[in-house]
Parts: C-alpha cells; structure tokens; sequence
C-alpha cells in the first residue's frame, strides 16, 4: 500500500504524462496479438545484448554497438550509453514475445529515470541468448496506430524464419551476419542483418551504375555499395562510453554457436 501511494504521489506531484498515442484498447489488441500461443518469431538482424542503462533487472537487445545506440541524453544534451556489448545473437533466431509495455504515465514513472522510459519496450526470450535478465526491445516512441506497431515488431522481428534466405548466401556472408562484421561484396539485405539498418541512404547513379552510401546512427558507421553489394566500409574510433548510474562494462561473452 505504501508502494502504491508513492507512486500516485509521483504521478500527481509531476504531472507526469502519458507518452503514447495508441489507444487503450489497440494496446490491449496488441499485447494479445504480440503474445499469443502461435506468436513465433525470429530475429531478422542479428542483434548484441548489453546492459539496461544501469537497470540490472534487464538486458537491452539492440542491433547497434553501445557507442551508436541514441536512445537516451543526459541533462546536458549528451547521449548515454546502455553499457558494454555482453553477447551477440544471430538472425534467424527464434524469439518469443514476453510483453509489451507501452510508456503510459504509470509504466514511465515505475521506470528509472536514466533509462528510455518514454519509449515502448518489448520484452522477447531469444533463442540461444544467455541466462540473464530479460530482454527487452526498445521501439521507436513516434508510433501512432496499431498498424504502425505492428509494422515496427514485424522489421526486427519477424514471423517468417529468414533461415531460407540466410542460407542463399555463401559460408563467408553467413559467418559475417553471425558475428555483425562485413565481408566485401556482400549483398545489400545480407550487410541489413549483419549491420542493422542504416540511420540514412544517400543515393547516386553514375550511368546505369547504383551506389548508396548507408550511414549509421551517430555518424561513425559507413557502408558503400554499388549494384547492391558492399565495396567498402569506413568506421570511425569508438567515443569513451558515457554510462548512466548504475552502470558498468562488462567483458563481451562469446557467440552463441
């Protein structure tokens, strides 16, 4: 009971706000549709675990290195990071759909205030994942509609296996989508799996000669492709870590195999 009335105190003395859109009753549609018995799904990219922005009770499942997760800043505007990489997961994994927890005005005030609270989180078991805490999927907190939500869960985690297409690709693409590194000429959806999709595409044609350049969030990550498959990569060092409280590196643990 105390519990309870601390955190209607809370809500009440910060008029803290609900920071979803979606409506009570998509929200319950769709933590029914996300969750069922028949709710199987697979990891499309392959993803790292690390930590939960000094939350200990979960783990963050992110297709992108510590450095270029931009999900959370700290009063001075600078962005902190969840904590060092502690495994790596590969696409095609089968994932199960835990919970979705929408950050209504009660789920933001439960959650620590160094953390991506005002953003959807879904909570997965991923197969092959080390033992820990449970994993959680941050989405993106502009979602508006069912549809949106759905389309959102359906680009990471889809319910088709990827297993077919994974293995049209030759041993060297498999094993770089595997451990998230590149190889060159690797074809455009196979760099998406290994890589994680890119924060922008620039996009020139040359004659009948297509290139892009993908640019990843934060700037440090850079792909080049022509005709869909990789030429090159640019990588920029890697910024000292900006942890918030609570937070500590880890040592990487190995692949699951």
């Amino acid at each position: 009971m105390k519990r309870l009335l601390a955190v209607l105190l809370a809500l009440l003395g910060s008029g803290c706000k609900s920071h979803t859109q979606i409506a009570p009753e998509d929200r319950a549609s769709l933590e029914h549709t996300l969750t069922g018995p028949e709710a199987d799904r697979f990891l499309r990219l392959s993803m790292y675990i690390t930590p939960f922005f000094g939350d200990a009770s979960k783990r963050l499942l992110t297709p992108y290195p510590p450095e270029d997760v931009l999900l959370l800043n700290d009063t001075q505007g600078k962005t902190i990071h969840p904590g060092s990489i502690e495994a790596t997961v590969p696409a095609g994994a089968k994932v199960r759909i835990r919970q979705v927890e929408f950050p209504t005005a009660w789920a933001v005030t439960e959650r620590i205030l160094y953390s991506p609270r005002t953003w959807p989180w879904v909570y997965v078991d991923v197969e092959g994942a080390p033992k820990g805490p449970p994993l959680v999927l941050v989405l993106p907190p502009h979602l508006q509609k069912r549809e949106e939500f759905l389309a959102e869960v359906d680009r990471t985690l889809p319910t088709q296996d990827p297993a077919t297409k994974i293995a049209s690709f030759s041993e060297p693409v498999r094993e770089a989508i595997r451990q998230k590194k590149t190889v060159q000429d690797m074809p455009a959806e196979a760099l998406e799996m290994a890589w994680g999709y890119p924060e922008t595409i620039k996009r020139t044609l040359e004659g009948s000669v297509h290139n892009e350049e993908w640019i990843y969030p934060s700037g440090r990550r850079h792909a080049f492709l022509t005709d869909g498959r990789l030429v090159r990569v640019e990588e920029g060092a890697s910024p000292p870590l900006n942890l918030s409280p609570g937070s500590k590196l880890t040592a990487p643990a190995k692949t699951p195999k």
